[in-house]
Parts: structure tokens; sequence; C-alpha cells
């Protein structure tokens, strides 16, 4: 599975979201939940017809998305990535865990997970260059379970 367009503005949408409401990636998933996550990776060839604004509005007010605290482009010390960059990492790394598997139900499981797990933290912290690691590199992190010193 390489290039799902759905799942790279499902992923990109997160992270906006995640910005507008200061809140990690991790409490984003939980409070729009798995199903209505597939509901939104179903429709994604339609909601990105709209301004990705537009779609964060309406899914933030639909799930009653609350605010948070957490505020990684304040505290950047560099240029801050926009949102459809992170997007494209947490895509890529999505799509080379869940390899050939092109189910729904299965890419949005490996979504939560990653959203939820130590990588997110990684991906997230802008202060590092870890997101601007190769596809490889963060997959081969991924699957070690840390940040690689180096790639072998």
């Amino acid at each position: 599975m390489k290039n799902d367009n759905s799942l790279f503005y499902v992923c990109s949408l997160l992270e906006y979201i995640s910005r507008l409401c200061k809140i990690e990636h991790s409490e984003l998933v939980k409070q729009i939940g798995k199903e209505n996550l597939i509901r939104l990776y179903k429709d994604a060839d339609t909601l990105h017809c709209e301004p990705i604004a537009k779609i964060a509005d309406e899914v933030r007010n639909v799930f009653s998305i609350k605010e948070g605290k957490f505020d990684n482009i304040s505290t950047c010390r560099y240029e801050v990535p926009d949102y459809w960059t992170i997007g494209e990492v947490f895509e890529r790394l999505i799509e080379d865990i869940c390899a050939k598997n092109d189910d729904a139900v299965f890419i949005i499981d490996v979504l939560v997970n990653v959203y939820t797990s130590w990588i997110d933290k990684a991906i997230s912290n802008f202060n590092s260059d870890f997101f601007y690691q190769s596809r490889e590199y963060i997959f081969k992190s991924w699957q070690e379970g840390k940040v690689l010193q180096e790639v072998s």
C-alpha cells in the first residue's frame, strides 16, 4: 500500500485539528473514536474537496473535541513544518506498517496505534530532526521501538 490519499488527508486533518485544539494526537484520536476515524477515512475523497479548515472546524464541533494545553508550535525554535508535511510523515509510516493490507479497519487500527505510541512524540518534536528523516529510518525506528542512532 503506497500513496494512500485518504490516509494522507486524515493524517493531515488530525495534525491540523491537534494544532487548532492544542491537544496531543493520542487524545485527539481518543476523542474522535475509531468508528468515526474509519468514517473520516472512507469519506476523505469527498472531504478533501472542501478547505481543510472548514472540515477541521466541523469535526471539532461534531465530535465535541475538547481543547488542551499541548503546544509544540510556540516552543519550536526552528521553522514549523506545515500540517501537510507532518501528515505525510504519519501517512508513510502507517503505509509501511500496513504493507499490502488495504482494509480500512486495519489501517485505522494501525493509525490509532501509531498516534498513541512513543513515535508520536518523536515526530511531533519539531525541535528535533526526526520528522525530517527518511521514510525507511522512521519505519526502522518504529520496528525497533526507539529512535535509532544511525541506520545500518
